[in-house]
């Protein structure tokens, strides 16, 4: 037991000490809140810092594991080397890091919100989402956007709905990491309490585009937000180069030539600039000529890769596929007979069953991954083979 007291009283010194030698906007270690009221049993031993205990629920949590198997943009190429989600989060999660160590931020706090921001990712990316906010809006709910599914994913239906006790700082940066808004300069909402993270939360289901206006309430969450974005386009600029949908020398000049032309570049560009513009500042912000070429650079991305009419044309058949999916698990939901999806249910708390069908259909098919989705539509709507007489 002394042993044990005497690593606890020095773990808490080192942490002290960490904290002390942080940026003074950085997130202290003892500022940490957990938003559950859970007590650990008296005899129960840990010497993890506050936020690298969220980083370990995130790592073994079940959604985590099934990054390994949903895709990024090009959900449809057979490539080994193509952007998947799993390898995504590990890059956010370094480059944020990279960001941090140069604005002495609090390097946990950053490595857990990019781990765990994507959890409640639809299969099949954006094209995933997209149809389940559809289906969400036609069945009268709300809306559906992977940064509220995140931390309902962590909060609430992990562990079959008893879900893990993770911080408020960390849930924060997951409901507000929006790697599609592009700004010039990220402020903190350094304001922003508890009941305001809960009231975004719920307003992100039921308000329309409010993930789009929300702000991180810590430094640290402005940076993986950032993060985000410098992790998947020069990789996306990449996988679209290696499928042959584009080629690098379509990519403009005057783009090349401020942040360059290869996924290398272009991040050690954007992290510099970010640095240097936004050292010993209560916020980020890159410089005017970088920032311009970045937007820029989007729109090519979007307009070339992201809408590429073989992308759009492929688009459909999944958004089909999930479209089908959902309807039949609702529909045998509300007939409540012997299915996957009351399976699934009869698995969770008995609360859980309380929620209304849409979102628990919702909450199924978000939580599947690209392949498991794909077999579920076979084994549903397309005929079998039978090799003996039946």
């Amino acid at each position: 037991m002394k042993n044990e007291e005497y690593i606890i009283k020095n773990t808490l010194r080192l942490t002290k000490k960490y904290d002390d030698g942080l940026s003074k906007y950085a997130t202290k270690n003892s500022q940490c809140i957990k938003v559950k009221n859970t007590i650990k049993p008296h005899d129960e031993f840990d010497i993890r810092w506050p936020y690298e205990e969220d980083i370990d629920r995130i790592l073994y949590c079940k959604s985590y594991q099934r990054y390994v198997d949903k895709t990024q943009a090009l959900s449809f190429f057979r490539n080994a080397h193509i952007s998947k989600r799993s390898i995504h989060v590990q890059w956010v999660s370094r480059i944020a890091r990279q960001i941090g160590r140069g604005l002495n931020l609090n390097l946990d706090l950053l490595e857990a919100i990019a781990l765990g921001h994507d959890l409640g990712h639809a299969p099949y990316g954006h094209i995933g989402e997209k149809v389940l906010n559809e289906l969400l809006q036609e069945k009268g709910f709300g809306y559906f956007c992977h940064n509220a599914n995140s931390v309902r994913n962590i909060l609430f239906l992990e562990r079959e709905g008893i879900g893990y006790n993770v911080s408020l700082q960390v849930l924060d940066g997951i409901l507000c990491h929006n790697g599609e808004m592009l700004s010039k300069k990220y402020v903190p909402d350094l304001d922003k309490n508890v009941a305001q993270f809960w009231q975004e939360y719920e307003d992100c289901w039921h308000q329309e585009g409010t993930s789009l206006k929300i702000r991180p309430m810590t430094l640290e969450g402005c940076v993986v937000r950032i993060s985000d974005v410098i992790s998947y386009i020069g990789k996306d600029i990449e996988d679209a180069i290696t499928v042959g949908i584009i080629e690098r020398s379509d990519l403009p000049e005057s783009i090349t030539q401020v942040i360059g032309n290869d996924n290398k570049s272009i991040i050690n560009k954007l992290i510099g600039d970010l640095v240097i513009h936004s050292y010993q500042k209560p916020y980020l912000r890159f410089s005017s000529e970088v920032f311009d070429a970045l937007s820029a650079l989007l729109d090519f991305l979007t307009t070339h890769v992201h809408h590429h009419p073989i992308l759009l044309q492929e688009n459909i058949k999944l958004e089909r596929m999930i479209k089908e999916l959902y309807h039949v698990y609702y529909d045998q939901l509300v007939s409540g007979e012997d299915s996957p999806i009351c399976r699934y249910v009869h698995k969770m708390l008995p609360t859980y069953q309380k929620n209304d069908p849409a979102l628990i259909v919702s909450d199924c098919i978000s939580g599947m991954t690209d392949s498991y989705v794909l077999s579920e539509y076979q084994r549903l709507f397309l005929p079998i083979h039978h090799d003996e007489k039946l």
